[in-house]
């Protein structure tokens, strides 16, 4: 379903990511939008490093990550609200349909005690005080605080009946949308301890900037003179298996691909993706050796 949304949206969608384990599921590209997508039918399933995963891939990449599912907790997710989870944005595949392909953005975030929306603060004021209204008379009407009417001039969130209470007081749309891709993902706290020995120091050694990941169908994002590098490495028996996939994501965020293999000398190419010996990665000096054998 959400494979069908986006291709009906106009975007170029990644294969499927059938490796385990995964933190994500598909990637999808339209112009400068890339969207990192992690479906779950229970978003609770989403685990920290998984939400980890997706932020440190969003950051390097410039992509925005979404969590696309069915129920939180035992309620089923609601049309036009947005819910969070580790500080992504999780929606139901219909609020998915709205934004890409309608065009119709949430307003509605759920937090914990109910749904809410946030209030476009600069004009709440400017029609409060348009309307000679001072912040104890608006209090009074909708029977808060003076200081609460403040934060919701400051951009705090309300409920949905004191919204629909203000916007019919003054005839105005006050509730401000939700741009489900205007997330720019944090940085990192504390970036993930690598454990490929000697291959990630080898690159290292290139000059490459390394983001080792916990749960990516690769496990490392090399980065060298404003490249990036969707980078995994293992055995042959099991880097086969990713370096179809990776080539297809590389291909759709306008990336490279590689994986190197710790039982082989030499080096081919299997689709967009290159496939070098630990040995052969050894004998390299510089980062931009690498980068010319993928670009061949």
């Amino acid at each position: 379903m959400v494979i069908s949304i986006m291709l009906l949206a106009g975007f170029d969608v990644s294969e499927r990511c059938n490796i385990r384990p995964r933190s994500f599921d598909l990637i999808a590209k339209k112009g400068d939008t890339l969207i990192i997508i992690k479906v779950a039918s229970h978003i609770d399933g989403v685990s920290a490093d998984i939400a980890s995963d997706l932020n440190l891939i969003a950051r390097y990449l410039q992509a925005t990550p979404l969590i696309v599912g069915e129920r939180a907790r035992d309620t089923e997710l609601e049309r036009g609200v947005v819910y969070i989870r580790y500080g992504l944005f999780a929606l139901s595949p219909e609020t998915l349909y709205d934004y890409f392909a309608e065009g119709t953005s949430p307003m509605v975030y759920a937090s914990p005690g109910g749904l809410y929306v946030k209030i476009r603060g600069d004009l709440l004021r400017e029609v409060r005080e348009r309307s000679r209204m001072s912040l104890g008379d608006l209090a009074s009407q909708l029977g808060v605080s003076r200081r609460t009417i403040s934060k919701y001039e400051s951009g705090m969130g309300t409920t949905l009946d004191i919204a629909i209470r203000l916007e019919e007081l003054f005839n105005a749309p006050l509730v401000e949308t939700i741009d489900l891709v205007g997330y720019r993902s944090p940085e990192p706290e504390k970036p993930p301890e690598s454990t490929a020995g000697d291959v990630l120091v080898d690159l290292e050694r290139m000059g490459m900037e390394i983001h080792a990941m916990r749960q990516a169908p690769f496990q490392a994002l090399a980065l060298f003179d404003r490249h990036t590098i969707l980078t995994a490495y293992g055995t042959s028996q099991k880097i086969v298996k990713r370096a179809s996939l990776i080539g297809n994501i590389s291909q759709i965020t306008r990336t490279f691909a590689m994986c190197v293999v710790t039982d082989y000398k030499k080096q081919k190419k299997i689709g967009k993706t290159l496939l070098i010996g630990e040995e052969h990665l050894r004998t390299l000096e510089d980062g931009s050796e690498l980068i010319d054998m993928i670009s061949e």
